[in-house]
């Protein structure tokens, strides 16, 4: 989704106007740097985003994307299931985050 910027300068993902100087600020997904996240232990870029004047702090995930399950649920940050092809269990536990100013 996008929201218009004021002026007609384009739009972006989330747009907030401060409520102490009335500034708009804004933050844009980068489309191009969309990923899916992978299966290595390591921290692993998902997805980029274009801050205007805003700095995310907290990550909150959803399931989105394409996605060998389906009703992937991480609202309350964990997920369990059973792979029956590969006949083992499968899970998204201990979900961490971190963003990286480029």
């Amino acid at each position: 989704e996008s929201s218009p910027l004021k002026g007609g300068r384009g739009s972006a993902s989330l747009v907030a106007k401060c409520k102490m100087c009335s500034r708009e600020n804004s933050i844009d997904i980068i489309q191009d740097s969309i990923a899916v996240y992978g299966t290595s232990e390591s921290f692993q870029t998902i997805v980029a985003f274009d801050c205007r004047g805003l700095e995310p702090v907290d990550f909150s995930p959803r399931a989105c994307g394409k996605s060998t399950f389906e009703d992937v649920s991480l609202t309350d940050l964990e997920w369990t299931d059973y792979d029956e092809k590969a006949n083992v269990p499968v899970s998204i536990l201990e979900i961490e985050h971190r963003f990286i100013k480029l």
